[in-house]
């Protein structure tokens, strides 16, 4: 019937693909940092890629199934057990009732994901179930999962059959302490000075202590523009780069605003994300720039790739 939660962890709340179609509102999308991790794991398991997961941060929730149920784990390494038996990531296992699932050691990466066969019962908010923090709204009641907490699911009785297809490596992002990711130029990169761009494209960058689910801060040598200018805030989304009026450049995440008054120097293409979303501070960052009819082709392939996957995993459990 549901999941208990023993031990809360640090961060633990429910996500799904984010809550689209409302940014004139000012309303965020917020869902998963690590949206490929996400995805993979749902569709792993048969579910839709939107289904909603838990993304947790070490130290990570410690729960209890009362019930039998089928599961995946994916994105970071927090050395998951189940009982006595190690997990890996990227594989379905089966759970019986009673069985406790804890994490024990960060290995690497900074967000780790749970899904559920056939996902869990969450009253949606403007179609999401994803969890707004800042409004107290969507997900398990707004808010992070706390000791004591049960988490139902849809589906009841399992099948104990696990059928494991096999995710190619190609489709697991290439997770890294030190990433060159991909970028496209921002509506103001041509208002950066020559030395400017050249040290953006260039310049390795340092992810600050001052870094959340809104955004990471980095740290480097400052940037500049040819002329200080007041701009009108403009439309941003998750992955745009700022530049702060330090000179420093922040990169905007999944719970960031909808809108914003700093220049836009550039945006992280969508298919390379799930990698900064597993950074965390002193972690380092480089960026490749890119056209935009390359990002497209990225993106292209990755989605008919993910399409196969698809399949593939539908037919193993029919």
């Amino acid at each position: 019937m549901s999941v208990f939660i023993n031990k809360a962890g640090i961060l633990t709340t429910v996500q799904d693909a984010g809550r689209n179609g409302y940014r004139r509102f000012g309303i965020n999308p917020n869902g998963a940092m690590d949206s490929a991790a996400a995805r993979l794991i749902n569709i792993l398991l048969g579910n839709f890629d939107s289904e909603a997961v838990l993304e947790m941060h070490f130290p990570a929730s410690e729960m209890t199934f009362e019930e039998d149920a089928v599961f995946a784990l994916g994105g970071a390494d927090f050395r998951a057990k189940l009982n006595d038996e190690m997990l890996e990531n990227w594989k379905s296992y089966y759970a019986e009732k009673g069985s406790v699932l804890k994490f024990t050691e960060k290995v690497f990466g900074n967000r780790a994901y749970l899904s559920i066969k056939g996902g869990f019962v969450i009253e949606k908010w403007l179609g999401s179930a994803s969890t707004n923090l800042t409004a107290n709204i969507g997900g398990f009641s707004g808010r992070k999962l706390n000791k004591g907490d049960k988490l139902f699911l849809k589906i009841q009785n399992p099948k104990s059959k696990i059928q494991n297809p096999t995710i190619s490596n190609s489709l697991i992002p290439f997770y890294s302490r030190f990433p060159t990711v991909r970028v496209i130029a921002g509506a103001e990169f041509e208002s950066l000075t020559a030395f400017g761009e050249q040290s953006f494209r260039c310049q390795n960058f340092t992810v600050s202590q001052n870094s959340d689910r809104m955004g990471f801060r980095l740290n480097g040598e400052p940037l500049f523009l040819l002329e200080k200018k007041e701009l009108v805030s403009s439309a941003v989304n998750f992955g745009t780069i700022q530049l702060l009026p330090d000179g420093q450049l922040i990169i905007l995440m999944a719970d960031a605003q909808t809108s914003g008054g700093y220049p836009r120097i550039a945006h992280i293409i969508e298919t390379d994300l799930p990698v900064v979303a597993q950074l965390g501070a002193s972690d380092r960052i480089a960026f490749q720039l890119i056209s935009i009819e390359e990002a497209e082709n990225i993106l292209m392939e990755l989605e008919i790739n993910l399409n196969f996957l698809r399949v593939a995993c539908k037919f193993r459990q029919v």
